[in-house]
C-alpha cells in the first residue's frame, strides 16, 4: 500500500505500507486507515508525537551499540532506520503548522 501525505504547505511525502503504518502509530492514528487528515488544531501535538518517536528509536539504536555508526555499512546497503523515513514527514508537518495547513492522506 502506498501512502501520500499531502499538504498545501510543502511537497507530498510518499511513503510504502509498513512505513506509513508506523508513522500513523506514532502520530497516534489508526494505522489501517486508508485516509485522514491531521488538522491545524493537531499538528503541535503532532509533531511532538513525531518527534518523541524519532528519539525513542535513536534511543534504541545508540543503546544497542553505541559504535554500530561507525562499523554500519554505506550507501545503498545501509539499513534505513525510523527516525530517518520520519524526517520528511516531520518537516513537512513543520511547515504545516508554520502555514497554518493541514496534512492529508488518501484523499
Amino acid at each position: 500500500m502506498l501512502t501520500i501525505f499531502k499538504s498545501p504547505a510543502g511537497a507530498d511525502v510518499i511513503m510504502l505500507g509498513p512505513t506509513a503504518q508506523a508513522m500513523f502509530r506514532a502520530l497516534g492514528r489508526d494505522p489501517d486507515s486508508p485516509s485522514g487528515i491531521v488538522t491545524v488544531e493537531q499538528l503541535p501535538d503532532a509533531i511532538a508525537r513525531l518527534k518523541q518517536a524519532i528519539a525513542a528509536d535513536r534511543a534504541a539504536h545508540a543503546k544497542d551499540d553505541p559504535d554500530a555508526e561507525e562499523a554500519a555499512p554505506r550507501g545503498m546497503a545501509a539499513p534505513v532506520s525510523f527516525y530517518q523515513r520520519a524526517w520528511p514527514l516531520l518537516e513537512l508537518l513543520e511547515l504545516a503548522q508554520k502555514e497554518q495547513k493541514p496534512v492529508t492522506w488518501g484523499v
